[in-house]
């Protein structure tokens, strides 16, 4: 069936799109455990970008699992292919010129390599939201921790299931001793430099 797929050649492409947006288009991913401040930044710092006039879009686990993925469990070759089609769906969105914020647990080097290969280097800026367990289970924002102590919840991250933090993440966010306002600000910081388009572009 493979073989058969024959891309079609469109006129309008990537730097096109980022040109008429006049911004570069990249992703943004937040990692880090349930309940420790993922889409709660990303979403202050989707906020702060589009004041600037970029353009952008922020995948979460809501319109995930609740869309594209609803088939998938918590399993741990349901979380890598999870964590795949989130790539290969932020890699369209780069190449349709907007900056693309990703809020996941994505607890798995590997599967974050994965992320980096199918998006390319370049386009890759990943977050470490830096949160301990003893902190996230006292916030239990959405009673997770709760129920995977009450054996409600198999494979949660942190209680049942491993989580392998990135050892060079491009940004490390502590949260337990910083804001999510200067969070935000550190990360908006980080990647307004990438924003910028190439003089020869």
């Amino acid at each position: 069936m493979k073989e058969n797929i024959i891309p079609h050649d469109y006129q309008i492409s990537r730097k096109d799109r980022q040109s008429n947006n006049q911004h570069n288009s990249f992703l943004i991913w937040f990692t880090g455990l349930s309940g420790s401040g993922k889409s709660t930044i990303a979403n202050v710092v989707e906020q702060k970008l589009f004041e600037k006039g970029i353009k952008t879009y922020t995948l979460d686990g809501d319109n995930i699992r609740k869309g594209i993925n609803c088939d998938l469990t918590f399993a741990p070759e349901d979380r890598k292919e999870n964590i795949r089609r989130i790539a290969e769906i932020s890699n369209l969105m780069i190449d349709a010129g907007v900056v693309t914020l990703a809020a996941f647990v994505s607890p798995y080097k590997k599967d974050r390599l994965n992320i980096k290969s199918i998006v390319k280097d370049d386009n890759f800026v990943e977050i470490y939201v830096n949160t301990s367990v003893e902190e996230c289970e006292r916030r239990d924002t959405k009673g997770l921790y709760k129920k995977a102590r009450a054996g409600e919840i198999k494979n949660m991250t942190g209680i049942s299931a491993p989580y392998e933090a990135p050892e060079n993440p491009d940004v490390e966010i502590k949260t337990e001793g910083v804001s999510v306002e200067d969070a935000a600000n550190k990360i908006v910081e980080y990647i307004l430099p990438k924003l910028k388009l190439l003089s020869n572009e």
